[in-house]
């Protein structure tokens, strides 16, 4: 570092956009701003009852502004003129259909409010027939298995099945898409005027985790396996993309209409772009054999090891192997669940639904009173339940829950999976239910722990972070005691976004190596959940009722599937 510079980091989830000013040199944060996606946050083009979530690009443009800016704003004098970088996470797998320019759909004139004209949301499963065609094509057409760095099972909630869901179910949108773009790489292009789909720099983290790239494929899966797949599909392979790039080389420059849009300098270098929780997991500070988590809506799971110890190994029932997708020269595995803090929140709605609907009809209290009243409760009923759930012994209620609420994405995603409560009585009150769906959830994370060693693997340590991992000590402490391993918190309020910030720093030659920015800038650890060896012991028996519960559970769900 030879002068005083700083970066951007920008994290796009699943509400909102987040941003993040940082100091190149040491990683303090400058300035920080959250945006929420105005649409998304009032339902819109969504269909949670058909597992339809997609997000409108101005979604993500108009929070992107006004987070950048705010953040900008709040930056002290000197700091602006001196950004060189900015780098940017997204969730994924987050598609959309372009025209040959490179626009979304939705922003063309006839597709404005066109849900598949959109960005389908990582956690859309409209698409599960889909994927379970590829999985069977994959096993059965006598050709290479294109889903076996992928873990052996293709998701609903990635790339190739997303983007065969909407040709079928949309003629119009496929007649119109000339190619498909995650929005990872759409977002730095569009930052950089180079959103023409040949021209795009596409990130080695969304190719080969979600669209079953590999170099020993030659890239993406071969045009034959595709066509066998749906004809709908032909020619599409020659409209996306061969090379892929790992998140230290850099797209461009600002263009000069988002620099005046921004304030900032067209000088300003924007890396490639990589899924939320690898950049998070460099913000995490990883390293080889330790598990990080984002521990949020849903997790996921990332762990690296140095590719010369993986050799040909391929890891069954996980969500890919990559070599770059996180730290360039490192093979970057992922994982996760699909539903977990989404778990806890949707029995929160379950409890507040007689409140919700009652209290509004009130005629005893104004509408700001019950306003305020509803947002107490809304605020205040998990740290309650989360009390008062504490104080339950282990398995003392004979409740036990399965946690694939939203599917199952690991070991073996299967998104036809439900969830499932067991040994309901008339003792069952709320803090016990909610015990038993937080214990749920650990045990998926143990599932994944133990498919990783299973598999030949170790696991030395975990690092959590997200919003659950900040604000919940009883659910952290669960899983330390179920996983029987200590878990460490990283200082960062924004990980994810901090990891971007290493990036983009990286990108514009602060550093040789993403490693290197991230010994730099990391901000260590505030808090370490250390396992009780008592409870981690009494959980043994109560996980392995877990497993045999999940193994009954879907057997009848596939057999009553198959009977259909």
């Amino acid at each position: 570092m030879k002068k005083k510079s700083f970066v951007v980091g920008v994290d796009f989830g699943t509400d909102s956009v987040r941003v993040v000013v940082v100091d190149a040199a040491n990683g303090t944060e400058i300035a920080s701003a959250v945006a929420p996606y105005e649409r998304w946050s009032k339902g819109k083009f969504c269909d949670s009852s058909a597992n339809q979530f997609r997000q409108h690009p101005l979604d993500y443009i108009e929070s992107f502004e006004e987070a950048v800016r705010s953040s900008l704003r709040k930056s002290p004098k000197g700091i602006v003129e001196n950004i060189v970088a900015l780098s940017v996470d997204t969730t994924g797998s987050t598609p959309v259909a372009v025209d040959h320019h490179g626009t979304p759909l939705a922003l063309c004139k006839g597709f404005e409010r066109n849900p598949n004209a959109m960005f389908v949301l990582w956690k859309d499963h409209t698409a599960i027939q889909e994927a379970a065609e590829i999985n069977k094509l994959a096993k059965t057409w006598g050709g290479e298995d294109f889903t076996k760095f992928e873990g052996g099972v293709y998701s609903s909630e990635w790339f190739w099945a997303k983007i065969l869901h909407i040709l079928r179910a949309d003629p119009a949108v496929g007649k119109a898409a000339h190619s498909w773009v995650e929005h990872c790489d759409w977002f730095p292009a569009l930052l950089t005027d180079s959103t023409e789909p040949d021209r795009l720099k596409r990130s080695r983290c969304a190719a080969g985790h979600k669209a079953m790239w590999h170099p020993s494929f030659g890239g993406l899966p071969s045009e034959d396996f595709l066509v066998r797949l749906d004809p709908l599909l032909k020619g599409l392979r020659e409209r996306l993309y061969r090379e892929t790039y790992t998140s230290d080389i850099a797209v461009g420059t600002l263009s000069p209409e988002w620099a005046k849009k921004l304030g900032l300098s067209t000088r300003v270098t924007v890396g490639v772009g990589a899924f939320d929780a690898h950049m998070g997991a460099i913000g995490g500070e990883i390293i080889p054999y330790h598990l990080t988590k984002i521990m949020g809506t849903s997790t996921c799971d990332i762990l690296i090891a140095p590719n010369e110890d993986m050799k040909d190994r391929l890891v069954k029932g996980i969500c890919g192997q990559v070599d770059g997708s996180v730290i360039p020269g490192m093979l970057g595995m992922e994982a996760g669940q699909s539903a977990f803090g989404d778990v806890y929140a949707w029995f929160k709605d379950l409890l507040l639904w007689p409140a919700e609907h009652l209290i509004r009809k009130s005629r005893l209290l104004d509408g700001k009173l019950k306003e305020k009243l509803l947002a107490e409760l809304s605020e205040g009923i998990v740290s309650a339940l989360s009390a008062a759930a504490e104080r339950v012994p282990i398995d003392e209620s004979g409740l036990l829950a399965i946690d694939w609420m939203n599917g199952r994405r690991t070991p073996d995603a299967n998104q036809l999976l439900k969830g499932a409560i067991t040994g309901i009585s008339l003792g069952s009150d709320a803090p016990r239910i909610f015990r038993a769906l937080v214990e749920a959830t650990a045990f998926g994370a143990k599932k994944i722990v133990d498919r990783f060693r299973s598999e030949g693997v170790r696991i030395d340590g975990v690092i959590a972070f997200g919003g659950v991992a900040k604000k919940s000590p009883f659910i952290m402490q669960t899983v330390a005691d179920v996983l029987d391993m200590r878990i460490k918190i990283p200082r960062s309020e924004q990980t994810c976004a901090l990891g971007a910030a290493m990036c983009a720093a990286t990108v514009a030659g602060l550093y040789k190596t993403i490693d290197d920015a991230k010994e730099a800038m990391g901000n260590g650890f505030e808090k370490e959940y250390q396992p009780n060896e008592r409870n981690a012991m009494n959980y043994l028996n109560l996980y392995e009722r877990y497993g045999r519960l999940g193994e009954y559970l879907e057997h009848e769900i596939t057999e009553r599937r198959a009977s259909v």
